[in-house]
């Protein structure tokens, strides 16, 4: 019995063994490849084909599939790098590049670690590009440096299968001390740009506050203009109408005489008429006063003589102070009321006829005016 056993064991365990082999082929012989992955595979060494995505067939223990690679886009941010610039000033840039696998073969065969030669040759390629630059240039330049970049890396990883698509310079940072003094001259540049913009808006003030006083003036003057001839053509027709009622009245000497000695002692009440000058027709105002007055008596006074002397001098006005020149003015009227007294009176004796049976008789009572 024991004997029978043994050789059952056996069995088994080649039939169970059989099984397992052919699991393990089976498995071996079927290969999915996710989307956006590509496989190599390697038939007794040599490189066979490139696995695309989905189901793969292989033959077990002859192909060799290498590990897969990622076909997508990928973004490697390098680390600070130290770049000596045209003027001899050592920067720090931090670069991105972004890249994709384009074919796999040439990306494993054609170079050992892309990603390796990719950080290298930007590097070097940023060294070459930022060392002709001076560091305004390097800080103002980002767009030109990156473009250079971009296309010296394109060319060179072309036959790694990599296509290069953008380089950036994350970061350009200077020396500390190159910092501060472009952090003083940026200070000091918008200090100025605020000066500039302070005294340009003074200046605009200035210039309107100048227009706006150039505009008041004109129109005051406009004004000022304007008020004078209105006034000029009203004092015009005043006196024009004045000067005709005058003449259409057809004064005479003496209202003329009276009028003006009304008139002096207004001039003398002025408050700021310090010294009062007497006009030299006073003298002949209250003469024809006096010949009007001693005209109506029917007395003639003789003409004084002229003489050449005094008619070939020039005649002065003798020059008063105030209190004087009213003094004299109230005078010139008292005397000029007391000749107009008298003649009222000479006038009444004369008027007066004979009291009697006459045919001009009048009664006593019935006297004419005088005035």
């Amino acid at each position: 019995m024991n004997d029978s056993i043994i050789p059952q064991t056996i069995l088994w365990i080649v039939v169970a063994a059989i099984i397992i082999f052919a699991l393990v082929t089976i498995l071996r012989s079927i290969r999915i490849v996710p989307q956006a992955t590509a496989g190599i595979v390697e038939r007794l060494g040599r490189y066979h084909k490139t696995l695309n995505p989905g189901l793969n067939l292989l033959i077990p223990f002859i192909d060799r599939l290498r590990p897969l690679m990622d076909m997508r886009e990928q973004v490697v941010s390098f680390p600070p790098q130290p770049v000596i610039t045209e003027d001899n000033l050592v920067v720090s840039i931090d670069t991105v590049v972004y890249f994709q696998v384009t074919d796999a073969r040439a990306a494993t065969y054609e170079i050992a670690n892309y990603l390796g030669a990719v950080e290298q040759l930007t590097t070097t390629t940023l060294r070459n590009v930022v060392g002709g630059l001076n560091l305004e240039e390097a800080l103002t330049s980002r767009d030109n440096i990156n473009n250079q970049l971009r296309v010296v890396l394109d060319e060179a990883t072309g036959k790694w299968g990599i296509r290069v698509g953008r380089v950036e310079l994350k970061a350009i940072d200077p020396p500390v001390s190159i910092q501060d003094s472009m952090e003083k001259q940026m200070r000091a540049e918008r200090d100025r740009r605020a000066a500039i913009l302070t005294a340009e808006g003074s200046k605009q003030s200035q210039i309107l506050e100048a227009e706006g006083r150039r505009q008041a003036e004109i129109l005051k003057a406009e004004g000022d203009k304007q008020a004078a001839v209105l006034r000029a053509q009203g004092e015009s027709e005043a006196i024009q109408m004045v000067f005709d009622a005058i003449h259409i009245g057809d004064p005479d000497d003496k209202l003329l005489a009276y009028q003006y000695l009304q008139t002096l002692p207004k001039i003398a009440e002025s408050a700021s008429s310090k010294l009062w000058i007497v006009p030299s027709e006073l003298t002949s105002a209250l003469k024809g006063i006096g010949s009007a007055f001693a005209g109506a008596e029917g007395s003639a006074q003789p003409k004084p003589k002229s003489d050449p002397d005094a008619a070939a001098s020039p005649r002065r006005t003798p020059t008063l102070t105030r209190s004087e020149a009213a003094e004299a003015a109230a005078q010139a009227v008292r005397e000029a009321a007391a000749a107009a007294d008298a003649f009222a009176s000479d006038a009444q004796s004369t008027a007066v006829g004979p009291v009697g049976d006459g045919p001009d008789a009048r009664p006593a009572g019935d006297e004419p005016s005088a005035r």
